[in-house]
């Protein structure tokens, strides 16, 4: 299956001339999970990394107790598990698929091959990992915040700027995965989501959201105001 025409959208091989995209093609080999099916364990081998086609993939970690905490979910168009690659180590976390998930995947070898002959990938592939530090940076500073409300706001406003600012707009993962990647329970999360649409913050049906008062949303963000 010729995969050129989704790869050439990626900005992980933007600017790629037809020639190299097509080798780029010819290295990516197509893999299907069903929901709820391991793509790889944490410490396992790190020989290549991932880019979602269809689908969506969680990644976790897992307490001593057993407690799950997701770090991330990637959606399609998504690139996951470069970094290790390039360390040439393993796997500092858990992936899942958490629906039917479609992905390519680029062994380290082939990938590091086709580097020699066009230097643009590589500075391309750090470049996209420089976009994703940056969320990451985000994302702790907003985990770090003192209130379980204060990084709800946070994570909407990041969804709603990603979405090119629309204020209607609708959640990609679960509110169960939703609670993990926040670090709350699901009951409390359904809790502060009703709170913010008494208040009339939002207007929550499921998972269609509409910020309604997005001044006062950034304001709990920061935490100049509580909700």
């Amino acid at each position: 299956m010729n995969h050129s025409a989704f790869i050439a959208k990626l900005p992980l091989f933007s600017g790629l001339t037809e020639e190299h995209l097509a080798a780029v093609s010819s290295i990516a080999v197509p893999l299907s999970f069903r929901k709820g099916q391991t793509i790889f364990l944490e410490g396992a081998a790190a020989r290549g990394f991932y880019v979602v086609r269809k689908g969506q993939v969680k990644i976790f970690k897992l307490s001593p107790e057993g407690r799950e905490q997701i770090i991330h979910v990637y959606g399609p168009g998504e690139t996951f598990a470069e970094v290790p690659v390039f360390e040439n180590g393993r796997f500092p976390a858990h992936a899942e698929a958490t629906a039917k998930t479609e992905l390519l995947s680029f062994s380290r070898e082939d990938l590091l091959r086709l580097m020699q002959k066009d230097a643009s990938i590589g500075l391309n592939m750090l470049a996209v990992m420089a976009h994703k530090l940056r969320r990451f940076t985000i994302q702790l500073e907003r985990l770090t915040l003192r209130e379980t409300p204060q990084r709800l706001a946070a994570y909407l406003l990041d969804v709603s700027l990603r979405s090119g600012g629309e204020t209607s707009i609708e959640l990609d993962i679960s509110k169960g995965h939703l609670a993990s990647l926040l670090g709350t329970a699901p009951e409390t999360l359904s809790r502060i989501l009703r709170r913010m649409n008494d208040a009339g913050l939002l207007s929550v049906q499921g998972r269609q959201i509409r910020i309604v008062q997005a001044d006062q949303l950034e304001a709990l963000a920061s935490g100049e105001e509580r909700l």
